[in-house]
Order: C-alpha cells, then structure tokens, then sequence
C-alpha cells in the first residue's frame, strides 16, 4: 500500500512525499486517514527536529510522519486482530501511549502519523488502547477528541481538599466559580464549552481575554444567554487596559474569588493576575505549555501555607477523558468543530506547518483526499472568482456562523475529493518534495 504523508525529515523541514508502507503485522491495523489537525505542539517538533525529546536522534535518516490529531476508517486488520476490529469501521487515535519514551505518532515514526492518506496503527499502539472507535461520521469532530481530551483532562486533574483531611478531592469544584484567563481562543472555546454541559457544572463561568474580536466571537458562538434561568453565568471581560483587572474579575463572584482558574497564556503577567483571584482552596491551573524553559512567575506562598493553594499543569489527557468528550458530542452537548477556523488539503500541511505561528486564528483541519491550500472559513466567498465551487461551500459555512459543519464536510469531500491520489498527489509531492520548508 502506498501513503502520501508529510514526513519531518530534519529541524525546520518538512515534505510531503510518496512512500511504500510494508504488509501489516498480525496484531496491526492499517488506517485509511480521513482527516487531520494541527496544534502548536506538532510547530514546536518541526522547530526543535531530533532535539526534541519525542522526536528520534536518527531523524536524518529515518523521517518521521507528521500528524497526532486524527481520524479515518480501517482498511484492514491484522490476522490476530479480526475479532475486535472491522474494515470499514469509523476510529480516532488516542496518541498518548505511555511509553517512557514518549514517543508517539506524529513525533516518532516512519509509518505511524496523521498527515497521511495511510497510516499504520502498530501493534504496541493497540495494546495502549490507541484505538477508540467513533460512530459519526463528521471527520472533524474526530480529529477534535485530542484537542478535547487535554480540556478534559486538566479539568479532572485539578483537585481540592478539606482542612485537616489529607485527601485530595480530584476535579474542578462542583458549582463554584470559574475563571479562564486569556481563554477566546480556539482552545478556550473547547473549554467554555465543557463548562457549561460537561459534570461539573460552576455556577460562575468568567472568560477573560484581550482581543475584542475574538470574545465577541466567542460571546456569539456560546452566548451568556445560554445559562438564563438556571441560577449560573457566564460572563466574558476583555481585561486590556484595566487599572485593576483583579478587582474588575473579584467583583464577578462578589468578593469571594474563583475555586479554579485556568491560565491559557504562559504571560508572566497572566499568572500573577490568576494569583490574585484565588479563593481558598483555589486549584490553578497552568494550561498553556510554556515554550521557555525558565518560564516563572510571581505566586503567594503565603496562600499555599495558610488558604491551601494549588497549582497544577497538564499535558495531553488519558483514553477516559477522550472517552468522555466523544460521549458528550454523540449526545450534542460539545461540537468541538466550534475550535476550527481554516481548511486545506494535504498539501497545504507542510506550508502551514512551517509557518504556523504567523497565520493565527484556530485549529487547522486538513483532509486528505483533497488537494487545496488552506484557507480561513471566513475567507471562501473571496476565492469564488478563481473557483466557482467556492461559492456552495461559503454558502453553509455563512448560514452557520462560519462554524465549520458535517454539511460542509460533505460538500467539500464530494466536490473536491473527486481528485485523483495518483494525478493531484503526484504535482504537489513535486512541489514539497526537494523543497526547503524550512522555518522563516
């Protein structure tokens, strides 16, 4: 079987490139990928190559596939594997692996990624629970169950406890006050969502950020209005020029302050700010993943000894939390699509990989039957002129607030993923491959 993939051959380059996968092992999967997206993560292994810890020192030589949030359907099961797995049978990938490694597709291996018409889901994978199975068929809310199991995760990692009782209660407080710092962004919406249907339920929900665009975007999206009538709230402040935000956030829980707060920017003076809305017993959690090793910040220790504050940071999530997520969007509680703002084949992986911190907005979501560059959702009705077929898929996305859907999924497959592998893969494997992707 062949794969195209994009394949991160050395530090800052990438390609996407046509390569012959080996027959599947007894207790392997081959999948065929439906789709696939991005986060910074994947940017900072591009940037790093061998040096980064998930990535192997033989990089040079033995390139790795690119890709950890993905989807698709089995294309065949291993001989030992035929009484648990169909072909046919729609899947998303729990990275997360538990090797002490830490190795894990999309970092690691030569046949194992996301960003790819083929990948093969190894046998140690497999018995680490990689496969989940997803009964929907909207490929995009599958690549999503990452990005949602590490929402999930840090909720469940934060954890309370009770003077004098040396126990620590796991999970953000049951009907208390919430605040989400620096949170209108993609991963935000994802959050602010799951506060408001997932277990817990706080009767506070506070969003902060200093983008207006954005929180008006994320007020439009998940409005304060949904929670009219049932005794809980959800405010959004943008925090930007404030004298003094503390007492702007304090005065959202009448003085009390927040049981949990949850800091998705690694800005030193974010933190500080989180630090001075803590209520006793408050759980902060860090959710940004600093890219500095040195990162810190001020923080009360006055408050750890005498209020029992804690912090707590979280990376990734486990199959449970994955579990939970894709639970909670079969019964239409979360629509994780609300994160995705851009669009493109699999040949625009490599440009946007490399260029990822420059062109902003949320998650990319890549679908690999189809050839197209990526593109803003918002942005379709400008590139009618150059192709008409722009103008019926701009036309859904318009009607739903330009959140991307399972209609315009549809759409784009049936009138773009018409492209021949072999004829469209060929000119743009031309293209990438022998080409600096280098990062500027």
């Amino acid at each position: 079987m062949r794969t195209h993939a994009v394949f991160l051959t050395r530090a800052g380059e990438c390609e996407l490139m046509d390569k012959e996968l080996p027959p599947i092992g007894p207790g392997e999967v081959l999948m065929k990928v439906d789709a696939s997206s991005m986060c910074y993560s994947t940017y900072k292994a591009l940037k790093l190559g061998a040096q980064h810890k998930r990535v192997p020192d033989d990089l040079s030589t033995n390139p790795v596939m690119t890709g950890h949030e993905f989807t698709g359907t089995i294309a065949e099961v291993g001989s030992a594997l035929s009484d648990r797995y169909r072909v046919g049978e729609h899947i998303v990938i729990q990275p997360a692996m538990g090797l002490p490694s830490g190795y894990s597709p999309g970092y690691s291996y030569s046949t194992y990624g996301g960003d790819a018409t083929y990948t093969i889901v190894p046998d140690f994978a497999i018995e680490r629970g990689a496969i989940l199975p997803y009964s929907s068929d909207f490929a995009a809310n599958g690549c999503l169950a990452e990005p949602m199991m590490c929402i999930i995760g840090a909720f469940h990692a934060n954890f309370h406890t009770t003077q004098y009782v040396y126990e620590h209660r796991m999970g953000i407080k049951p009907k208390g006050n919430l605040a989400l710092l620096g949170a209108a962004g993609p991963m935000g919406l994802g959050t602010i969502e799951y506060a408001l249907n997932g277990p817990y339920l706080p009767r506070t929900i506070v969003v902060t950020d200093i983008d207006q665009e954005r929180l008006n975007r994320a007020a439009k999206l998940l409005p304060p209005s949904l929670l009219e009538g049932s005794g809980r709230k959800l405010v959004y402040l943008n925090t930007a020029g404030i004298d003094d935000p503390t007492e702007l956030l304090m005065a959202q829980t009448d003085g009390e302050g927040y049981d949990d707060v949850f800091v998705f920017a690694a800005n030193e003076e974010l933190v500080e700010l989180a630090d001075t809305i803590k209520a006793s017993d408050c759980c902060l959690n860090l959710f940004a993943g600093p890219t500095n090793e040195k990162f810190s910040a001020r923080f009360n220790f006055y408050d750890v000894h005498y209020e029992s504050s804690h912090v707590v940071g979280t990376s990734g999530g486990a199959r449970s939390d994955m579990e939970e997520g894709l639970a909670l969007a079969s019964e239409g509680k979360l629509n994780p699509a609300l994160m995705v703002t851009h669009i493109g084949g699999l040949d625009a992986v490599p440009p946007t990989l490399k260029n990822f911190p420059k062109i902003g907005g949320g998650k990319k979501l890549f679908y690999t039957s189809v050839r197209m560059p990526l593109i803003p959702i918002d942005e379709f009705r400008d590139h009618v002129p150059e192709d008409p077929r722009f103008a019926g898929l701009a036309d859904i996305c318009e009607s739903n607030d330009n959140v991307w859907s399972r209609e315009a999924e549809q759409y784009l497959l049936k009138h773009w993923g018409s492209d021949s592998e072999s004829g469209a893969t060929s000119s743009t494997t031309r293209a990438f491959s022998g080409a600096s992707s280098s990062v500027e």
